[in-house]
This record gives C-alpha cells, structure tokens and sequence, in this order.
C-alpha cells in the first residue's frame, strides 16, 4: 500500500515533535537514529514543499506583473 502523502501542517508537527523528543535527550541511541532519519526525511519534504510553493508564487507574480492595473 502507498503511503499517504501528509500535509505541510502534519509533516511540519511531526518534525516539530522528532525535535522535542531528541533534545530531551533521554531517547535510546537506536531510536534516535530512526527518528533522526524520519526527521531528515520530512525535512527533505517540507523543503521541496516549500520550494514548489515559491516557484508557484513567483509564477503567480509575473504573470501579474504583465496585467496592468488601470
């Protein structure tokens, strides 16, 4: 089965949680490194979230940069 694909918001919590868990500093070493994976992993997709995002805007922009004002 396909994973389903989270939301910028859930992805983001989630990171935000892996965060809070490993600067507490009482996780054990295996699972530490499993979160920090998951963590590079949704930082690796919150990223180009953001960057398809800026270039949507930056389309967006343009294009109203052609149309004038009045």
């Amino acid at each position: 089965m396909a994973a389903k694909k989270q939301s910028f918001e859930a992805s983001m919590a989630r990171l935000e949680e892996i965060v809070r868990k490993l600067e507490q500093g009482d996780t054990p070493l295996s699972d530490s490194v499993a979160l920090f994976e998951e963590g590079t992993k949704l930082a690796g997709s919150l990223h180009k979230l953001l960057d398809e995002a800026e270039q949507k805007v930056t389309v967006l922009r343009e294009s109203g940069e052609e149309t004038p004002l009045g």
